[in-house]
């Protein structure tokens, strides 16, 4: 029967023999690694003001528990059923002394077939130990958060930080022809970050550093701007949930919301740059659904602690129901589009509209900027030219700029404006 079958297919005696090995091989290999313990395959390390996240990754599901000590403050972290690796032993290199919330880590055998991970802190923090199920490239997670207990106040921060700004922008008093009518802050949110890269180009060109890149520019010229300042969801290569960088967003009590991206497709020819607002009823193409879903997989990449409900968040997340602010979104993305036109071919001739989550905050005008395709290789060369992430700043400064001429900002509370105490 074999010798009827290698013949239909004019196979050789050799190319039966091949084939059936390879069969066997795939049969064996899932028997022989079901007794095998798990690999430890990667250690990564991403510090940041917010928090500081250690991913181990590994090969298979892992057995693991944690425990807080005082005096000094320290989370211990033991792995079951693991072999003590070179990737393990790497782990105290991948701190770095100016890391927020780590002093030193440490790794070893504690008692056979169980490793011992002991992190000493620089002060007391709530974490967050948690597992995530293989996805996109990585394979299963151990996710180590360590959130501050007095976690900086991004509003302070913000006002400590601009605490130089000229009297007028806190009064309140006339500006110059073409300023704004008072101080207004404006939400910038470079997309992806950590463990999510966001997309990435032929070339290597990870969308995270080019969205970080261009959103500090952006943010240097806003600061720059008269009666206009800026905060950053995120200002190093860190993750944030999308449902905190609306909350961020909130809590400084921003104007705007500007969310930059630089998204691929599935065919390396689509090209131009986009601006989305949020869509209450579908979107308004095909792509743009295709694109607001696989945004809106970043928390799925990054890795979110499905476990914890923070009913903070949940009170932020409403449903945009304010027509107001719908409409104001539509105005600043047509004005922004009109900008980054004059800079880069426009993928749409006009403002597009899906379900992003990054863009439900409620009661802040939000959009989304796709400032190019980093799937296509000439945009992406122009993604990582500075020249180019100079005049996208530009533009997108321009496109607020000219909004806020039409839309002069309405009063806000007195938390938003700048304490005398520290100019």
């Amino acid at each position: 029967m074999v010798e009827r079958t290698a013949a239909k297919l004019g196979w050789s005696r050799r190319d039966v023999l091949r084939a059936t090995c390879a069969g066997l091989t795939l049969l064996v290999t899932p028997l022989a690694r079901a007794g095998a313990a798990p690999n430890l395959m990667a250690v990564r390390v991403w510090p940041a003001a917010d928090y500081t996240r250690i991913t181990l990754e590994y090969d298979q599901t892992l057995k693991f528990s944690h425990l807080m000590l005082k005096e000094p403050d320290r989370l211990v972290v033991d792995l079951e059923g693991v072999e003590f690796n070179s990737v393990l032993q790497s782990l105290p290199d991948k701190i770095n002394a100016a890391d927020p919330q780590i002093r030193l880590i440490r790794a070893g055998r504690f008692k056979p077939g169980v490793v011992r991970i002991v992190i000493d802190l620089k002060g007391e923090v709530t974490p967050q130990v948690f597992s995530l199920a293989p996805v996109g490239s990585y394979g299963h997670r151990l996710v180590l958060d360590l959130y501050p207990d007095n976690p900086p106040d991004p509003l302070l921060a913000l006002i400590e930080r601009h605490g130089q700004l000229q009297q007028n922008d806190v009064l309140g008093r006339k500006p110059a022809a073409g300023d704004i009518a008072r101080l207004v802050t404006v939400a910038i949110d470079p997309g992806h970050g950590g463990e999510d890269p966001g997309a990435v180009g032929h070339g290597g060109s990870l969308e995270k550093d080019v969205t970080l890149a261009i959103a500090r520019r952006l943010k240097a010229r806003i600061d720059a701007t008269p009666n206009m300042r800026a905060v950053l969801t995120r200002d190093g290569d860190y993750f944030i949930p999308l449902q905190q960088r609306v909350a961020k967003a909130r809590r400084v009590q921003a104007d705007l919301f500007v969310s930059v991206h630089a998204d691929a497709f599935v065919k390396p020819t689509a090209r131009g740059s986009s601006v989305f607002v949020l869509s209450e009823n579908g979107a308004s193409s095909t792509a743009a659904r295709w694109l607001a879903s696989k945004e809106n997989a970043a928390d799925l990449i990054g890795g979110v602690n499905l476990g914890v409900k923070d009913p903070h968040l949940a009170r932020t997340l409403l449903d945009l129901s304010q027509t107001a602010t719908l409409n104001d979104s539509l105005k600043l993305a047509r004005a922004v589009l009109g900008e980054i036109g004059d800079i880069n071919d426009l993928h749409k001739g006009h403002v597009e509209q899906a379900g992003f989550a990054v863009l439900k905050a409620p009661d802040i005008p939000s959009i989304l900027v796709e400032t190019a395709f980093i799937s296509n290789p000439e945009e992406e060369k122009r993604l990582t030219d500075e020249r180019y992430q100079d005049r996208m700043a530009d533009a997108l400064l321009g496109g607020m700029r000219r909004y806020f001429a039409q839309n002069p900002p309405l009063g806000k509370s007195k938390m938003a404006e700048l304490s005398p105490r520290f100019r």
